[in-house]
């Protein structure tokens, strides 16, 4: 194994674009990448351009007439139709959605097979974690589902435990469904309430399919205003334990920065340090019971200048091997090309200002009156017992 890092970018990822007022404005992804350059990571992780993803390959998760009607709304985006989630307020078709969403996810395919063969120990593809997307529908913003794509091509490739950990503030159902039924892949989510949020689902009696697949669906549902502390702690409480459990071949993970405190879309209140801390823990998990084969991945995050470039330069930084730290400011460069990209200033430093980030171990004790807490204990009961181990 080479032990290099590689990032996956090709900037034509940067048209997958719904159009002037949508969350999800591909400036963020641009920005990301400038950052990363801006801190000379390009330097120390090996940039890969990843082929589109072919039908034959985006058939491994998703229906053949739903290609067909992405195809379709790609050429003629006013003739989408809507029964395919596509050309909704959340999904408008647009020309060319075929071909961004299947560079997309070719880009996590690509970092899949890179990782398992042997070429990089580690792969990251921010424009991925496109967790929402159905074999059948469009949904929440994710046309195709690149991280259920590269999972799938992993299981091709002949690996027998894969394991997907989500931490985007909304539930990973995309992902979840497309493995319900098979046990040699274990999804975790941590993620804002159902309750509360989109797509309200990821509720912790949501364990996978009965028989040999049960236990290999986990959800912890937290809930909002969730903040620093217990995100970190909901984190430790149940994913170490599971993955040690599990002993996957390859990590597969999701970062989605829309947990953030800044983020317009949701109601968690995490910071940035937080996220980094998280990160940093999933890269320790990946060497810990994956022989360090880490596929990395973005996701959700529509505080595009405060938030996604930051968070997601710091997951390039930590699969480099060149982990930025906090207290780092932020190159004056880039912050003019903010500023000539959006009108808007922006931040100065690398985190929140809150490394390092307290957190109460688990087995400490637990407060039964503290709503976090019943969360986290809701999800162990729900799933440890299933897989032999004590709630």
């Amino acid at each position: 194994m080479s032990g290099r890092a590689q990032l996956m970018w090709d900037e034509a990822v940067t048209g997958y674009d719904f159009g002037p007022g949508h969350p999800m404005d591909p400036v963020r992804l641009a920005l990301t990448r400038s950052l990363v350059d801006a801190f000379g990571l390009d330097r120390d992780i090996e940039v890969v351009a990843a082929k589109p993803a072919g039908e034959s390959t985006l058939r491994l998760v998703h229906r053949q007439d739903y290609i067909e009607a992405v195809k379709a709304a790609s050429l003629d985006p006013g003739a989408a139709d809507g029964s395919y989630g596509i050309g909704t307020m959340d999904d408008p078709a647009f020309a060319g959605m075929h071909e961004v969403s299947a560079l997309i996810a070719g880009q996590s395919v690509g970092a899949a097979e890179a990782v398992w063969r042997g070429e990089a120990l580690h792969a990251v593809n921010f424009a991925g974690g496109l967790h929402h997307a159905m074999p059948g529908t469009a949904s929440g913003f994710c046309i195709y589902n690149d991280a259920s794509l590269a999972i799938a091509r992993l299981l091709e490739l002949g690996a027998e435990r894969v394991a997907y950990i989500d931490v985007d503030v909304h539930h990973g159902d995309g992902v979840q469904a497309a493995f319900w039924e098979d046990p040699r892949v274990l999804t975790i989510s941590l993620h804002e309430h159902p309750r509360t949020l989109f797509p309200q689902t990821g509720w912790p009696e949501e364990t996978g399919a009965e028989g040999a697949a049960e236990g290999s669906a986990v959800n912890v549902a937290l809930p909002a205003g969730t903040g620093d502390a217990g995100w970190v702690r909901a984190f430790h409480a149940v994913v170490p334990e599971l993955i040690a459990d599990f002993r996957p071949q390859v990590l597969v993970t999701q970062h989605g920065a829309d947990t953030h405190f800044e983020d317009p879309l949701a109601h968690l209140a995490v910071s940035l340090d937080a996220q980094r801390a998280v990160q940093v823990a999933c890269h320790a998990l990946a060497h810990e019971y994956a022989d360090g084969r880490w596929v990395a991945l973005g996701g959700g995050g529509y505080a595009v200048v405060e938030v996604v470039p930051r968070s997601w330069t710091h997951l390039v930084g930590i699969a480099a091997g060149r982990e930025i730290a906090p207290e780092t400011g932020i190159p004056d460069g880039w912050r003019q090309e903010v500023f000539a990209r959006t009108r808007q200033l922006a931040p100065v430093r690398m985190t929140d200002g809150r490394w390092p980030v307290g957190w109460g171990d688990w087995e400490a004790g637990y407060d039964p009156a503290d709503r976090l807490d019943q969360a986290v204990l809701a999800a162990r009961r729900a799933v440890f017992p299933l897989r032999g181990l004590l709630a």
